[in-house]
C-alpha cells in the first residue's frame, strides 16, 4: 500500500517523538476524532500510528498517511479528516504548500480539515510559517503520546496548541500592532528554492537534496544558480552564511 492510501499511520504530540507504550486515558467521553498524518519519514509515521492509532484507546482514528505535499493533497481530499498532523519539511514544497493547497478544505463551515503541525524544528521561521498558512498549532515531536492525542482533540475543537517554547514565537510575530519584519532577499525566492537554500545550507550533496525533494540533480543545479542569482552571491558557502545568519537552517 502506498504511503498516499494508507489508512493506518502514526501520529504525536507537544512533546518529541513517540513515548512509550500507547496513549492512554483520552476517549474517556468516548470522543473520537479522524486523523491523517503526513511525514516524510515511513518509520516515524509507523512509531506515531503505533503511540496513538489504538482508537479504542484514544479515540483517534488514523484514515491516511502521505509522505510528500502530492499525496498529502490527495489523501486529505480523499478522506476529509477532522485533524491533519502536518511535517513541516516535506518533498514537493514543504508544509506550507500542503496548507495553500488545502485553504478550501479549512475554510469549509460545515466540515472544517485542521491542522496541527507536528515537527523536528523549532525555528521561529517554521513555526510562523505554518501558523501563517492556517495550522491551529505547532508541536515538536519531543511531545508524548498523551499530550500528542490531548492536542489533536483540542485542535479538532477550534483550539489552537503549542508546545511552549514555541508560543513565543507567535506572540512576537502577531501580537505587535505592527507588521512583521518582510525579508525582501528571502520573498524572492520561491517555495521550492527555499527549500534547496535549506538543505544546501545544512550540507547535503546535490544528489542527496534531488532524492529527498524527488527531483533531479539538474534541477536541483537550476534552483541553486537561481538561488545564488537572486541573492546575489557567489558560491554554496557564502549561501550557507547568508542562510545561517537568518536562522534558516
Amino acid at each position: 500500500m502506498s504511503d498516499a492510501t494508507e489508512a493506518n499511520g502514526p501520529a504525536n504530540g507537544p512533546t518529541d517523538g513517540p513515548a512509550n507504550g500507547p496513549a492512554e486515558g483520552a476517549d474517556k467521553a468516548g470522543r473520537r476524532v479522524r486523523v491523517v498524518l503526513v511525514d516524510d519519514h515511513r518509520m516515524f509515521r509507523t512509531g506515531v500510528q503505533a503511540e496513538i492509532g489504538q482508537t479504542e484507546q484514544t479515540g483517534v482514528e488514523v484514515v491516511g498517511e502521505a509522505a510528500d505535499v502530492d499525496q498529502a493533497v490527495s489523501v486529505i481530499t480523499a478522506t476529509r479528516p477532522e485533524v491533519v498532523l502536518l511535517d513541516v519539511h516535506l518533498p514537493g514544497g514543504g508544509g506550507v504548500e500542503v496548507l495553500r493547497r488545502c485553504a478550501p478544505l479549512m475554510a469549509d463551515a460545515e466540515q472544517p480539515v485542521r491542522f496541527l503541525a507536528l515537527s523536528v524544528s523549532d525555528a521561529a521561521e517554521d513555526v510562523i510559517g505554518v501558523i501563517r498558512g492556517g495550522a491551529r498549532g505547532y508541536v515538536t515531536k519531543t511531545i508524548t503520546g498523551t499530550d500528542l492525542v490531548d492536542s489533536i482533540f483540542r485542535v479538532q475543537e477550534g483550539d489552537a496548541v503549542f508546545s511552549p517554547r514555541l508560543a513565543g514565537f507567535v506572540l512576537d510575530a502577531f501580537a505587535s500592532t505592527d507588521a512583521p519584519p518582510v525579508d525582501e532577499d528571502l520573498d524572492r525566492l520561491t517555495q521550492r528554492e527555499r527549500e534547496v537554500l535549506r538543505l544546501i545550507a545544512r550540507g547535503y550533496a546535490y544528489k542527496e537534496i534531488a532524492k529527498q525533494l524527488f527531483i533531479s540533480v539538474k534541477t536541483v543545479e537550476s534552483h541553486v544558480s537561481a538561488v545564488l542569482r537572486k541573492l546575489q552571491l557567489s558560491n554554496r558557502h557564502e549561501l550557507t552564511r547568508w542562510a545561517t545568519a537568518r536562522r534558516l537552517v
